[in-house]
This record gives C-alpha cells, sequence and structure tokens, in this order.
C-alpha cells in the first residue's frame, strides 16, 4: 500500500526571510491560522505543537530539519480527533524556493502508516490556511477569517 500524502504548491509575491517570519512567528501564524500558533524554538530534536486559540493542543510532534529561509520539515501528529489521532505520526515538509523572483512554498505532508483520515482533514485544512498567508503577505489581510 502506498503512503497517503498531501501536496500544495503555491507562489507568493514575498521574501524567503517574510515567508520564514510567516511560518515561524506565533503572532503571524494566529493571523492566517485562524487563530492557531505553534510553540517551539525551531531546532531540530525541539518539541513542536499546534494550540488552537484557546490553548489546547491540536497537534504536536518535533522539529525534524528547519534551514531559514529554505526547508522546515516537522514529524506531526493530530492530537484532538482520538480517531485521527490513532492514524499515527505524519511528516510535513515545508520547501521554500526563490522563483522568478517571488516565493515557491510546497507543503508535503504525508502519513507514516495507514489511513486516510488525517490526509483528508488537511487536504481540507492546508488549502485555506495556504490561502490565507498568500493573502496576508500580498495584501496585509487574510482570505479567510471564520475559526478552523
Amino acid at each position: 500500500m502506498s503512503k497517503q500524502s498531501f501536496v500544495y504548491v503555491t507562489y507568493i509575491k514575498t521574501t524567503p526571510e517574510k515567508l520564514w517570519a510567516a511560518l515561524t512567528d506565533p503572532a503571524m501564524m494566529k493571523k492566517y491560522w485562524f487563530g492557531a500558533f505553534a510553540e517551539t524554538d525551531w531546532k531540530p530534536g525541539s518539541a513542536w505543537s499546534l494550540r488552537f486559540e484557546d490553548g489546547r493542543i491540536a497537534d504536536a510532534g518535533t522539529i525534524l530539519e528547519a534551514e531559514p529561509g529554505k526547508r522546515l520539515v516537522i514529524r506531526w501528529r493530530n492530537e484532538w480527533s482520538e480517531e485521527i489521532k490513532a492514524e499515527g505520526w505524519s511528516r510535513c515538509t515545508m520547501t521554500l524556493e526563490l522563483y522568478q523572483g517571488i516565493m515557491k512554498l510546497t507543503v508535503h505532508h504525508e502519513l507514516e502508516g495507514d489511513g486516510k483520515k488525517f490526509i483528508e482533514a488537511v487536504s481540507g485544512g492546508w488549502p485555506r490556511i495556504l490561502s490565507n498567508l498568500k493573502s496576508l503577505l500580498e495584501t496585509g489581510s487574510v482570505a479567510y477569517e471564520t475559526k478552523a
């Protein structure tokens, strides 16, 4: 059986530094991630958690790689849905590349084990989150205001 995965590519008119900051700064994340934010020091081997606006843990894991402006890899598991959590760990790789003067952001989220509910969930979430990120960096406001 092949691994379940989701890939999303977007192009954002910004710099590598601004895109990296948006991906790693909790205050910036809250703006485009529907109030959620990450807690970590962004160093390989460090614990990582994504928290809802009220402080509950949505997802948790470990930073596997962090190369500012270029690449971020997180071992990731859902923590708020028992059904999705039971599917186990995933790996999220974010690749940042300069492409014809703008940034190409590729998000590849792959489930380590069997199942598909986690990938179905991120397949619905990532496009909205990344649309918000793109809009925020290019216009100063997000595309979607509703909570996740």
